[in-house]
Parts: C-alpha cells; sequence; structure tokens
C-alpha cells in the first residue's frame, strides 16, 4: 500500500505535511466529507512491522524530544515500522484522536523537518488513518508506545526525498464533544443525541434564514481553531428544507479532517474562532454554502444545517 502524495515534503512545505499527512485536502468551497475515511476499529497500518536497521539508533525520553543517528548511507527500501517502546494503555484503531509526538526527519541528511513538540508541547491532535503517516506510524501499537517507521524515496509524492518518523501515542482524546453544556437558542433547530454522540436535528416550523446563524451546544476550553488549521471533527449535515442528512461522519464510523479555509463559507464561519471541545449548531443559507449548484443529495439553492462536534486542531503555523 502507498500513501496518497503531497506534493512537497521541504523544509518550508512541513507545514504542509503538518495539516494533511499524505492524504491530501478537500477542494476548496466543499463541504467536509467522510467517504473517504478507512474503516473505523480496524488495525490497517500501511507500515510492515519490521526490526530497526543497524545503526538506527533512538534517543530520549518519552513524550519529550529525540534524537536519531541513521545508519551511514541509509536509504529505506520499505515501508516498515519498528516498536521501541511497548505501550501498555489502550490499543489505537483506526477513527481514533491522540495526543501524539511526532519527529520527522530528512534520511538523506539526518535533518529534522519537523519537531511537533516545538509548537504543541502537550502532543498534537492526530485522527488515526492507515492513508495517513502519522495515523500508520502509530495504528494498531498501544497508548504509551513508541515507534520509528520508515519511509522510502517518493512514498510521500513523485520526487519526495526518503523519511524517518519517530512517534510517540501519548493519550487519547475524547471522539464527542466533551465541553460544558449551553443552553439552546429558540429557533435554531433542535438537536437530540443518542448514548454515542450522534445527533438527530429537528428543523424549526419557520423560513430558513438569509444569513448564517451559529451556536454553540457546548462551549470547549482547549485550543482555539484558527484561519487555515485542520481540524478533527464529528459532524451531521442536514437540509434546512425536510431535514434530510446528506453527510455524516458518524454515519461512516469515525471522525473526520479538513482545513478551515476548504469548506464552504458558512461552514468555515461555524469554526474559526471556536475551542475543542465545542459543539456548534450552524444554519448556512445558499450565498454561504453552494448557491445554486447542486451537490449529490444537495438540492441547488439548499440552506444547510451542521452540527459539529470539534474534537482537535492541527495549527497552520505549526511548522514555522
Amino acid at each position: 500500500m502507498r500513501f496518497r502524495p503531497i506534493a512537497s515534503l521541504s523544509v518550508a512545505a512541513a507545514a504542509a505535511l503538518l495539516l494533511a499527512g499524505c492524504a491530501g485536502s478537500p477542494d476548496a468551497a466543499e463541504t467536509p466529507n467522510a467517504t473517504a475515511s478507512a474503516d473505523a476499529g480496524q488495525c490497517q497500518s500501511a507500515l510492515t512491522d519490521a526490526p530497526a536497521p543497524d545503526g538506527l539508533v533512538v534517543s530520549g525520553d518519552f513524550q519529550g524530544k529525540v534524537n536519531v543517528t541513521l545508519p551511514s548511507g541509509y536509504a529505506p527500501t520499505e515501508l516498515q515500522r519498528t516498536t521501541l517502546v511497548e505501550g501498555s494503555g489502550q490499543q489505537v484503531k483506526a477513527g481514533d484522536v491522540l495526543k501524539a509526538n511526532y519527529t520527522l526527519i530528512d534520511a538523506a541528511s539526518g535533518q529534522v523537518q519537523l519537531q511537533s513538540l516545538d509548537t504543541a508541547p502537550a502532543g498534537m491532535d492526530t485522527l488515526i488513518n492507515s492513508q495517513q503517516i502519522f495515523g500508520a506510524a502509530l495504528e494498531c501499537e498501544n497508548i504509551g508506545a513508541r515507534t520509528v517507521s520508515s519511509f522510502p524515496a517518493g512514498t510521500l509524492g513523485e520526487g519526495s526525498p526518503a523519511f524517518v518518523l519517530v512517534a510517540d501515542a501519548i493519550s487519547e482524546l475524547p471522539t464527542r464533544a466533551d465541553g460544558a453544556e449551553v443552553a439552546p437558542v429558540d429557533g435554531m433547530p433542535t438537536v437530540t443525541f443518542d448514548d454515542s454522540g450522534a445527533p438527530t436535528i429537528t428543523m424549526p416550523d419557520a423560513p430558513a434564514p438569509t444569513d448564517v446563524r451559529i451556536e454553540n451546544l457546548r462551549q470547549g476550553t482547549g485550543d482555539v481553531v484558527n484561519p487555515g488549521d485542520q481540524v478533527i471533527v464529528q459532524y451531521t449535515g442536514a437540509l434546512y428544507d425536510g431535514g434530510t442528512v446528506f453527510d455524516s461522519s458518524w454515519q461512516r464510523g469515525e471522525p473526520a479532517q479538513f482545513v478551515t479555509n476548504q469548506v464552504v463559507d458558512g461552514f468555515r464561519q461555524a469554526l474559526e474562532g471556536q475551542t475543542v471541545g465545542s459543539q456548534v449548531v450552524v444554519v448556512i443559507p445558499p450565498a454561504s454554502g453552494y448557491g445554486d449548484q447542486a451537490q449529490g443529495e444537495i438540492p441547488a439553492n439548499s440552506t444547510l444545517v451542521f452540527v459539529v462536534d470539534i474534537l482537535g486542531v492541527q495549527h497552520a503555523t505549526a511548522a514555522g
């Protein structure tokens, strides 16, 4: 299995790697789409478990900065992973959200390309997905594990160099919003939840608004979502007219992630300025959604309603 490519993995482009891994990003002016997610709960890491090459040495405390010594002339030829520390916590599976530390190294030069501790000292919020390097480095390991993974040249896109990635699985995060409850606002859609946290949305008996309306159902205390950040969310989207659900990460079985400036404008407004742990309901009129263009199950000129649980954020400036 090979990863989907990204454009560049140079030092200057490390922020793009941090935001998107190698899964790519949604097209601009789209709502999020969870259809490409891996099967939740399955151990499907793309990396083969194998002993570390002779001469590859990783030192440094767990959850701290690491030093990596590479063999002379090291040029990995296989997608492989070595478990350096056996974790004693819960097994990490697709769809889990973790705090984790990452150190990414250019295999040819030995230079550090990304050190997540520099901007996320408590750990980088990570959605576990086999098709992303950060998820693949820890999937099927246990919380408390440290791994070192190798990615041959070209794995992360045509012309990309070879990389080594050290990953520490620190802790598991909730997969539903856990902020303080906020009283619902009259005139907004009514939301109820099943035992897992999946929402059911009931529309008010009133004409659709002509402006974007955003209200919190829960207020989190985590990091603030800034413009251009990548967010990890659970969400359900429904049509204001009739209430038909057209997309839901809950139905797909795991959270989704996307960049705030690559979704429709009303959805962007609902995310930027919010905090991790928050739950938001947003009503998006056509002018801030898809306008007069039909999109799949969304008719032209549709008012959209989303309920969004904000589970994690990776800041756009994380790599400098």
